[in-house]
């Protein structure tokens, strides 16, 4: 059963919001970010590779990172990893990846995961996954995974789905980021969940689905269909793919299908979207500050997030809720309520230091 288990890791993303540490040349998913020892990549893959044979292993990234994935994942070859020429969001690179695997195996079941989440229970996590591949081999259906929403947050997506008292459930509806307001009745409610853009579903499905639901991107695609996984391959995407539109898989397929379902998750999940959420997951002093790669002294100092390079002396005095960033000659000091402001901040970089330092 296992050899018709895939997955498709998404490690393309700059993660602006993370900036210094994450940039063009060097993006977050690439980085220790939390002081494992491993990238968030390098976490990502050997979490999967639990319960899915690393060959069956995709990487769909941007062209320029294909070194640093070869570098970081050394078990990975060459025809693993999708390098896409131009940025399209998800939508294209996941029909690629469908297209190309069902070419390989038609009875194969796919998991699309992020490369720079944080999963705290891995078990619990490979469980819900397992669930999900029997419920998408035996049905057609497309399957996300969805948070138990513990705050009232207006950075995620929203999912309500259908009370049956099944495990599994059908979707109602997606809500993009509400206002707070929209949030809390959710969270009251208790029949919406966090989208955490996870999915699950059969290549056959997500092939039919983007042929009802997404007929020109299919037919743009389709061109290739003698020639996926051959030598003819590379040359088709690199000459074909900035056609396809930059949509993501939610508005593309998700919002449009109705045999979209979900499973209500609890393996403590975060999207590491930014220096705050990051923070959330690191250990803290007596103080509440949080420390990766530094040696650190603070005086009258609490809730701080310090990352710089590694064994750097970093002594703060007065300091309160402030992130702290070092990395190869950038020092960045933002309060941790103006980190929305960070994505501002590197546009005024650029301007001002040049496009090296971004």
């Amino acid at each position: 059963m296992k050899n018709n288990y895939y997955a498709v890791i998404m490690a393309g993303g700059v993660g602006s919001r993370f900036w210094p540490i994450s940039t063009q040349e060097f993006p977050k998913q690439f980085h220790d970010m939390l002081g494992t020892g491993k990238s968030l990549l390098q976490q990502t893959f050997d979490r999967i590779h639990h319960l899915i044979p690393s060959e069956n292993i995709l990487i769909a990234t941007n062209a320029r990172y294909n070194e640093l994935v070869l570098e970081q994942l050394p078990n990975v070859k060459q025809q693993q990893i999708l390098l896409e020429p131009a940025m399209r969001n998800t939508a294209p690179c996941i029909l690629w990846s469908a297209l190309k695997i069902y070419h390989q195996n038609p009875d194969a079941v796919l998991l699309i995961a992020p490369s720079d989440h944080w999963i705290e229970n891995e078990t619990e996590f490979l469980r819900n996954i397992e669930t999900s591949f029997k419920a998408c081999a035996e049905n057609d259906i497309l399957m996300t995974l969805g948070i138990q929403p513990n705050s009232p947050n207006t950075g995620y997506g929203y999912i309500q789905f259908e009370e049956t008292g099944a495990e599994i459930k059908k979707v109602k509806q997606f809500t993009e980021k509400p206002d707070a307001a929209t949030a809390t009745k959710f969270l009251n409610s208790g029949d919406y969940l966090w989208n955490a853009g996870i999915f699950v579903w059969s290549a056959k499905s997500i092939i039919a689905a983007f042929d009802k639901y997404a007929p020109e991107m299919m037919e743009l695609f389709a061109q290739n269909d003698k020639n996926w996984n051959t030598d003819l391959e590379t040359d088709f995407i690199n000459k074909n793919y900035e056609k396809a539109e930059n949509i993501s898989i939610d508005f593309g397929i998700m919002e449009r299908a109705n045999n979209v379902q979900i499973l209500p998750v609890e393996f403590g999940w975060n999207d590491l979207g930014t220096w705050g959420s990051l923070y959330q997951k690191l250990e803290k002093d007596s103080q509440e500050n949080a420390v990766v790669g530094a040696e650190t002294i603070f005086r009258d100092a609490n809730g701080n997030m310090v990352k710089t390079q590694s064994g750097k002396r970093v002594v703060i005095q007065g300091l309160h809720n402030f992130i702290v960033v070092e990395k190869d000659g950038v020092l960045l000091i933002c309060p941790k309520s103006a980190e929305q402001d960070i994505k501002e901040i590197t546009s005024e970089v650029k301007n001002t230091f040049g496009k090296d330092y971004v």
